[in-house]
């Protein structure tokens, strides 16, 4: 007797996540974007555009608020100078926040074989991003864009109204972070205005850091990058004037300068990076305290304000359906009466006219 073939195993396709980091207005949501569009998969909820990035943020906007909420229960924000180094927790804190992510990022990417997460806030944040990767066993490539930090700042200042010298200190700690926790993982620095001159020549320095290509890039992909990354992302042009913003455009300087090198494919001296890190380090020692305990609580703020926005809103729908039910009853009424009207005649009619 023959035997019956033995069924072939099925191999799981190794997950690969996409990490966009860096500060934001740095070009991140436009670097998202050509990756999901190359085949990286979303997050169930994303951030949708408004009237400071009418095209759409990408973020997963979940993620984002509980990124907001792990950088406050440390004493900091996602504006915070300091945010870098990343602040832990005692050890049931940070395993009941580590749950609570990983619970978070299988709600988001469901079943994405290439998940693709967009928040800046996890750039200050990625030694807990990696712990949920590396826990369930997903790689992490990172793409970390790269623009002039008075571009930046020029952006914060009309969307948020910040000091141009809080903006570079802030852009900063975020790229100082996303240098430090991904020296170990593949990754690719992408100018933001090389990416928007000519990203065929971006898409092959990404797949080369990473030693892999892209999910998808196919002609039809081409044709939708053609038509998203558009001269009209470019704003806030400068010239380099870093140097008028004393200390913190001098931290700054040296940190543009090392990932300005490694963004054209040029040699990058560490020395650059270590001397910033030391001198923001300094500082965090001298005012550290008292500007996290502010950015925190202004952050705490900000959430309530737009808790009780949100609130109103709900409200504020629910008070117009409920005025539209109204409505629809009193015509029902109205029709019923005049129905009623009708009867009430025809019965008088009727009775009229018995002998």
């Amino acid at each position: 007797m023959s035997r019956p073939a033995a069924k072939t195993a099925k191999i799981a396709t190794p997950r690969v996540a996409y990490l966009v980091l860096g500060m934001h207005r740095s070009g991140t949501s436009a670097v998202t974007q050509l990756l999901a569009l190359a085949g990286a998969q979303l997050p169930t909820n994303v951030m949708p555009g408004d009237e400071y990035n009418a095209k759409g943020y990408f973020e997963p906007w979940k993620i984002a608020i509980f990124n907001d909420e792990r950088l406050r229960a440390a004493g900091s924000a996602w504006d915070d100078p300091f945010a870098y180094p990343y602040r832990p927790l005692d050890a049931d804190q940070d395993r009941a926040w580590l749950d609570a992510a990983v619970a978070l990022f299988d709600e988001e990417f469901p079943r994405a074989t290439w998940p693709l997460m967009k928040d800046p806030r996890a750039t200050v944040l990625m030694p807990m991003w990696r712990e949920v990767l590396a826990g369930k066993g997903v790689e992490a490539r990172c793409v970390i864009p790269v623009r002039h930090p008075l571009a930046v700042a020029g952006s914060l200042r009309r969307r948020d109204g910040f000091a141009d010298e809080k903006s570079v200190l802030v852009w900063s700690a975020y790229m100082l972070a996303a240098e430090a926790y991904t020296r170990d993982l593949p990754r690719a620095f992408v100018g933001y205005d090389a990416l928007l001159a000519d990203w065929r020549g971006e898409v092959a320095r990404i797949e080369a850091a990473h030693g892999a290509s892209l999910p998808k890039i196919d002609a039809k992909a081409a044709r939708e990058i053609d038509g998203f990354l558009t001269a009209d992302l470019r704003h806030n042009a400068v010239s380099d004037g870093l140097a008028k913003l004393g200390w913190a455009g001098e931290i700054a300087a040296d940190v543009f300068a090392w990932f300005e090198a490694k963004a054209a494919g040029a040699p990058a001296e560490m020395a650059l990076l270590d001397r910033a890190a030391a001198r923001l380090a300094e500082r965090a020692r001298d005012m550290g305290a008292l500007i996290s305990s502010t950015t925190r609580d202004l952050a705490a703020v900000r959430a309530e304000l737009m808790d009780a926005r949100a609130r109103l809103e709900v409200a504020q729908a629910f008070e117009l359906e409920a005025k539209a039910s109204i409505a629809r009853l009193e015509d029902g009424w109205r029709a019923a009466q005049s129905l009623l009207d009708g009867i009430d005649a025809e019965l008088d009619a009727a009775l009229a006219e018995e002998p």
